[in-house]
C-alpha cells in the first residue's frame, strides 16, 4: 500500500480540467448556499473541500451528480456543459461515481450479492461482471467476508464494500462524501492509502469532503476552504494552512497538523 506523506506532491499532475464550476449560486427558499463560486478540479487529482456544516460542501457533490441543478452558472465536465443533463448521463455518460456518507449498499445481501446487484444494472458487457468483481474483492481484500450481509460488516469493511460498488463502473470522478467519520485511526489510514492508490493505479479524479481537517489534508493534492458561501482559500495543504482567510474563516489559530 501507497505510504501517506503529510503534503503530498502535485507539480507531476496533468493541468486538464475535468470538473469545472463557472459562476455556479443557488440558493433555498431565502438562503443563500452558494455564491457565484468557480473553481477547477484537474484531471487525475485529489482534491479536498473544507468548511463548517451548512456551508455546502455536500450541494456542490448534489450539483456534480446532477441530482440538484444550480440556479445560475455552468457545471462543466471533462470539457462538456452538464448542467441540463440528468444524473443517469452523469454516470453512464461522464463516469461520475458517488460514495456516500453514510448506506449505499443493501444491508440483507451479503458483500458478494450487493456487487452482483449493481454489476448487472452499470456493466453493459454481462461476461466481465465475475471479472470485475473478483478484481474488487482482490483489490480491497474482501475474499474472506464476500458471503458476509452488509449489515454485519465492520465499519471499514462497509466502506470498503461502498467503494468498490462505486468502482464497478470504473469511473473518471469519484466524489467521496464524509468518507473519514467516525472511524477508527487504523481504518482512516486505510481509506488514505486506497485514495492515494486509486489514483496512482487509475489516474481517477478523486473529490472529498470532510470535517477531519487533518486526515483529508494528508491525502489530497488541493483544497479549498467553503464558508458563508464563498471559496474563503483555495491551495496546497502546505500553503493553506498558512493562508490567513483559512485560518480565520476555518482552521482558528491553534490549528496543527501533527
Amino acid at each position: 500500500m501507497a505510504v501517506i506523506k503529510k503534503f503530498r506532491i502535485k507539480s507531476f499532475k496533468n493541468v486538464e480540467p475535468i470538473v469545472e464550476f463557472q459562476n455556479i449560486s443557488l440558493s433555498y427558499g431565502n438562503r443563500l448556499i452558494l455564491d457565484n463560486i468557480n473553481f477547477k478540479i484537474n484531471r487525475g487529482q485529489i482534491f479536498g473541500m473544507l468548511g463548517p456544516n451548512g456551508v455546502g460542501k455536500s450541494t456542490i457533490f448534489n450539483l456534480i451528480t446532477g441530482l440538484i441543478n444550480p440556479q445560475h452558472g455552468k457545471i462543466i465536465i471533462n470539457g462538456e456543459d452538464v448542467t441540463k443533463y440528468p444524473i443517469y448521463l452523469r454516470t453512464k455518460k461522464f463516469k461520475v461515481g458517488y460514495v456516500p456518507q453514510h448506506g449505499g449498499y443493501f444491508n440483507d445481501l451479503s458483500l458478494l450479492d450487493n456487487l452482483k446487484a449493481i454489476a448487472e444494472i452499470i456493466i453493459d458487457k454481462k461476461n466481465l461482471i465475475s471479472e470485475r468483481i473478483d478484481y474488487l474483492l482482490s483489490k480491497f481484500e474482501l475474499e474472506n467476508v464476500k458471503d458476509v450481509k452488509a449489515k454485519f460488516l465492520s465499519g471499514g469493511q462497509r466502506k470498503k464494500l461502498v467503494i468498490a460498488l462505486s468502482l464497478l463502473s470504473q469511473p473518471n470522478v469519484l466524489l467521496l462524501d464524509e468518507c473519514f467519520a467516525a472511524l477508527d485511526v487504523l481504518t482512516i489510514k486505510m481509506l488514505q492509502e486506497i485514495v492515494v492508490n486509486l489514483q496512482q493505479e487509475s489516474n481517477i479524479t478523486i473529490i472529498i469532503c470532510d470535517h477531519q481537517a487533518r486526515d483529508l489534508l494528508a491525502c489530497v493534492d488541493m483544497a479549498m476552504i467553503l464558508s458563508n458561501s464563498k471559496i474563503i482559500a483555495q491551495d496546497t495543504p502546505s500553503n493553506l494552512v498558512m493562508n490567513i482567510k483559512a485560518r480565520n474563516a476555518y482552521f482558528g489559530d491553534s490549528f496543527k497538523i501533527s
